[in-house]
């Protein structure tokens, strides 16, 4: 039999992949050139990120789908292609903020605001239905763009009050996508139970957002814990990505998710930043 992940060869008895750790449950059935249909309930828990839940079921459904069409590529590569896609987003959201900066210079807020919550939407759908990279590339561009004009408008803002707000938040990210990346190759077994409890975390952390915007209460410390939720599922998402079939579709879908873990951890630690430095 072969492994649909990494195209080891593996035995009838074998619960988990030699080659990859890809795990098996009772049920599965890899007839020679064919694909492993059945996997574990820990790895069909696929917790959503940036917020947009839409994205979950679609993203769960990666670990069922039929890959038997679709090229099985190196490890290497399919690292690369998630590496690279990533990169271009946010090399797309750096080209923005620097050409665009405040959109609602451009276009009214109301308006924008409902642009972009109709690309979003519509984007991670996209993304997370295809089976297509070229469609899923499509869905990406569809929530890089609108998000990057979001992140310009913030940073334009910031700006105008002190530069090294914005230079501190890339290093501070940087550096968390770094520790993190790290620590998610290094320790992958702790990465692998924290599905369920970021979800949980995030959906919390929102809610308790909206109370205190409507309260008026300075939610310093909410933004601070939800940069650690942010940091810790951007290690999640990398240890994730290694679990799906290491297809060109699947690279894309991987990127997404850790491009928008960086783009929210970027976005609240503007809002730490500036609050910190005008504390001083």
């Amino acid at each position: 039999m072969i492994c649909p992940n990494c195209k080891a060869l593996v035995t009838a008895k074998d619960k988990v992949c030699p080659k990859c750790g890809m795990q098996f449950n009772d049920e599965v059935s890899v007839p020679q050139g064919g694909v492993q249909r059945g996997f574990t309930g820990s790895q069909r828990t696929v917790a959503s990120n940036g917020g947009l839940m839409l994205g979950a079921a679609a993203r769960a459904a990666r670990l069922k789908a039929d890959y038997s069409d679709a090229k099985i590529l190196e490890t290497r590569t399919y690292n690369l292609i998630i590496a690279a896609v990533v990169l271009y987003g946010l090399v797309v959201n750096a080209l923005i903020c620097n050409f665009v900066g405040d959109i609602h210079d451009y276009i009214d807020p109301l308006l924008f605001l409902g642009i972009y919550l109709v690309m979003s939407f519509a984007g991670v759908i996209i993304a997370g239905k295809s089976q297509k990279p070229a469609i899923s590339f499509l869905g990406y561009n569809m929530l890089v763009v609108p998000l990057g004009l979001v992140i310009s408008t913030l940073v334009a803002g910031y700006l105008e009050v002190d530069t090294r707000i914005v230079t501190d938040a890339f290093l501070y990210t940087l550096l968390i996508v770094l520790v993190m990346g790290g620590a998610a190759v290094a320790f992958p077994k702790i990465f692998a139970k924290m599905g369920t409890a970021l979800l949980i975390a995030l959906i919390a952390s929102l809610v308790l957002g909206a109370v205190l915007m409507l309260l008026g209460v300075d939610d310093f410390i909410l933004d601070v814990i939800v940069a650690g939720i942010f940091s810790l599922y951007i290690g999640y998402d990398i240890y994730r990505s290694q679990q799906f079939p290491k297809t060109v579709d699947n690279a894309i879908d991987s990127a997404l998710d850790i491009y928008l873990d960086i783009a929210n951890l970027f976005v609240r630690l503007l809002a730490i930043i500036a609050r910190s430095k005008s504390r001083d």
